[in-house]
Order: structure tokens, then C-alpha cells, then sequence
């Protein structure tokens, strides 16, 4: 089944669950805006990258300009999804302070959004999350669009989310039906809350339809 439900069976109960995490996302910002929203897991295998694309989906056709950014500079996953070739990207924007004026966005087959894939991988990602050029980086595409979504690495395999997690409006935890253990959940939960984040809830992704009705 494709990784993007909400294109390829928008009527089907997981495009539904997508649209409702949407109106959950807006819901969390009536209070406090959000402009930028970093979407990760607790570990490996969660699901992230599949979660964060059909987020930005369901976000464009709602009416939102979306910039969907592969800010997993290690396994990154959105040039996979989309199809899309992976040359230039999200580390093109670190490396090259004249991208910025042209960013090397591209275009799926969606309205109102544009792919950010994460470009040529560095030798040690932590050192570019924690560069004071990376919020150059993060104002500029948030200027260039309502809601800006990052993928961004699993939170306990890695010190990049912590530190991308400290430079966005919000974040979104993703957890696997049977797949997540409960530690790590908990442990991904402690660790952005010592970061003081602003953690706006856990999506559940691959849960069993079980006996609900079609409505």
C-alpha cells in the first residue's frame, strides 16, 4: 500500500485519521500559533516519515500553504515517498547562504505544498541543528508558507531532534501500534519535556480498525 494514503485512497478510515490529526494540529494553536511543527517518534520504525507527509497533505488540501522539510539527516525518507531526486535540499539552504533567496522546493502533485528533501547528508547533522544559521533557515521557509512540518530524526536515537525540537513552535510524537515500546514512549515524552517544548500530543499511527463502522 502507498506510503501516502491520503492520495492514494482518500476515502479509506487512515485518510479520515489524517484529516482528523489536522483539525487536532489547529486546535492547539488557537491559543498559541503554530507555524512551525517538527513531527518525530520515539524511535526507529515508527512511522514518522510517512505520518509527517500525509499530515502535510491533508494540511495543504485544507488550504494551507505547506512546506513539508526532510530534516532526518541521517535516514532521511521523504525523497523516497515523493519520488523525488535528493541532490539539493534542506542542507543546501545551511551550506549556501544565496538558496535561501531561491530554495530548492519542489513540487508534488498537491496543491499548495512543496518538498523540502533533506539534500546531501553531512558527516555530523548535530553540528548544522546546532548552528545559529539554522534559525536564518527556519524564518525564511516559515515566511514562505503558513505551516512549515520538519521530519525529523526518532528522539532517542539521536541528539538532532532535541536540538530542532528547541527552534519550532511545536511538536508531534508518533507512536506505532505494536510497535513502540512503552519505555521509549515515556522516555521520548521525559526528554522534550526537560527541553521545556512545546509537545502538542502523540498521533497513533497503525492502530486496528477493529469493529468501528464505515461512518
Amino acid at each position: 500500500m502507498s506510503e501516502l494514503i491520503t492520495l492514494s485512497d482518500p476515502r479509506s478510515p487512515a485518510a479520515e485519521a489524517y484529516r482528523a490529526l489536522r483539525t487536532g494540529v489547529q486546535f492547539a494553536a488557537v491559543d498559541k500559533p503554530i507555524r512551525t511543527l517538527l513531527v518525530a517518534s520515539c524511535a526507529a520504525e515508527d512511522g514518522k516519515s510517512a505520518a509527517a507527509a500525509n499530515l502535510a497533505v491533508t494540511c495543504a488540501q485544507g488550504g494551507s500553504r505547506v512546506i513539508l522539510v526532510d530534516a532526518d539527516l541521517r535516514r532521511p525518507a521523504q525523497h523516497t515517498i515523493w519520488k523525488m531526486p535528493n541532490e539539493r535540499g534542506f542542507t543546501t539552504l545551511m551550506r549556501d547562504p544565496n538558496a535561501l533567496k531561491n530554495p530548492p522546493v519542489q513540487q508534488p502533485k498537491v496543491d499548495l505544498l512543496s518538498i523540502l528533501t533533506a539534500g546531501e547528508l553531512p558527516p555530523n547533522p548535530a553540528d548544522l541543528f546546532g548552528a545559529q544559521r539554522m534559525i536564518e533557515v527556519i524564518n525564511s521557509l516559515r515566511d514562505a508558507a503558513d505551516l512549515v512540518i520538519f521530519d525529523a530524526p526518532p528522539v532517542l536515537a539521536v541528539s538532532d531532534t532535541a536540538l530542532l525540537a528547541t527552534k519550532v513552535d511545536a511538536v508531534l510524537l508518533v507512536i506505532r501500534a505494536e510497535a513502540t515500546r512503552r519505555d521509549h514512549a515515556r522516555r521520548a515524552k521525559e526528554t522534550l519535556e526537560r527541553l521545556q517544548v512545546r509537545l502538542i500530543g502523540a498521533a497513533l499511527t497503525n492502530a486496528p480498525r477493529g469493529s468501528v463502522s464505515q461512518y
